[in-house]
């Protein structure tokens, strides 16, 4: 067995997603050497959300990207509609936001992250290593002191001041690092697979409720990606009824697109994507901290997720640059960055949890069932939808960029 390649750097950051690679960039930008370590070839993921929210854009705008990152292609939704038994019901209206954008933009999330990555890669003290999966943590007197990765061309050691664990909702590092997870009772999973889009199909509305099923619809231009909620645990039974019960089923709560599931060759085309909600306890090691999914798995509900995960970087970047650069990283600055959104997490996931039990647990499976109550309020008094638009838009505590772009107009 080869001797692994030896690598020095102030940060290193587990996974390429919306967290890391924020992460990344900004301490790259306020001259933090730092090494992202992406274990995929490349960005493209299906179970890769797509919103990019409001305070995100708001960050675009700070970082003085906006204008070009509006020019990638994307959609632009400013009211968020479901469609209940097939009738349209908006339920949050972007438009009142206090924010440059007002409206969520939709954009594949690989794309997302190439433009980040894009911007990043000037600033000579960001490095992102793809194909890097990572096997282990080093460890030095109870501190974590780097990693240990796979690579293409053989092993890798890095070490680091500090390593950032942002590599998902099943995050290694979180595991090796044996921090205590608190989960919460999830009643659905979600089937994912995608149907092709035709031009007369219409526009984004998102959730679709008839006779107890629930189906959201993402407008990928070319195809539609699909995810059908299920009750925990049914997708075997699913699977007896046969795969045209489920064609019929898909038809019948969009049947715009009944021409077209016959794409859906075999359960081999449908995806389980299993939804959990689950916080650390501690975010953080000496040496070693948690953001996003790694250190709070979201539900697909809103499509929180990315930005709690991008809210997180910002507040880690802007609370342990300064450390990170004197080399002075200590636990007290990691649990900084856990005070400061803990608070946020905890409300949100609390909001996630409400509406999957109190809203989507009761319409699933009922046939015949009205709207829930909150949508026949949104119905009725248009100036509630304001509230869930600046939940999903904006969040509690939406984060702004604090740290310096050392390298600016050099």
């Amino acid at each position: 067995m080869s001797a692994p390649e030896k690598l020095q750097t102030r940060c290193v950051i587990v996974g390429g997603g919306p967290a890391g690679m924020m992460a990344g960039y900004l301490l790259a930008r306020a001259c933090v050497p730092v090494i992202v370590l992406e274990k995929h070839v490349d960005f493209f993921r299906d179970f890769r959300g797509d919103t990019i929210h409001p305070s995100t854009l708001e960050l675009m705008h700070e970082l003085g990207l906006l204008d070009e990152f509006l020019k990638q292609p994307h959609q632009e939704l400013r009211e968020l509609r479901a469609i209940v038994n097939g009738q349209p019901v908006p339920v949050a209206d972007f438009t009142k936001l206090p924010t440059h954008c007002k409206f969520i933009a939709f954009m594949p999330q690989w794309d997302f992250l190439d433009f980040i990555a894009e911007h990043a890669r000037r600033y000579s003290t960001f490095h992102l290593k793809m194909q890097a999966e990572v096997i282990d943590l080093l460890e030095e007197e109870g501190r974590v002191v780097g990693v240990r990765a796979e690579m293409p061309d053989g092993p890798l050691a890095i070490r680091a001041e500090l390593v950032v664990g942002a590599d998902g909702r099943s995050s290694l590092v979180r595991q090796c690092a044996g921090l205590e997870v608190r989960e919460f009772g999830v009643p659905i999973d979600v089937l994912w697979f995608r149907i092709s889009q035709h031009p007369e199909d219409g526009g984004q509305t998102l959730g679709r409720i008839i006779d107890g099923k629930i189906m959201v619809m993402l407008n990928r231009q070319d195809y539609w990606q699909c995810g059908f909620v299920i009750p925990k645990g049914e997708f075997e039974k699913i699977k007896e009824r046969g795969l045209p019960a489920f064609r019929e089923d898909i038809a019948m709560i969009a049947p715009f697109v009944r021409d077209r599931v016959n794409e859906l060759r075999d359960w081999n085309d449908i995806r389980l994507l299993t939804v959990k909600v689950d916080r650390l306890r501690k975010w953080y090691r000496p040496g070693l901290l948690c953001i996003g999914d790694a250190a709070h798995a979201m539900s697909p509900i809103g499509g929180v997720g990315i930005n709690l995960a991008i809210q997180d970087a910002v507040a880690a970047a802007n609370i342990l640059a300064a450390p990170l650069m004197r080399g002075e990283i200590s636990t007290g600055d990691l649990e900084k960055v856990q005070k400061r959104r803990q608070l946020p997490t905890r409300i949100t996931q609390g909001a996630q949890v409400f509406i999957q039990n109190q809203i989507i647990g009761r319409v699933l499976g009922r046939r015949d069932v009205s709207a829930p109550w909150p949508i026949r309020l949104f119905q009725r008094f248009p100036f509630i939808r304001r509230i869930p638009a600046r939940f999903i838009g904006i969040g509690y505590r939406p984060e702004h960029v604090k740290t310096p772009d050392v390298f600016a107009g050099k």
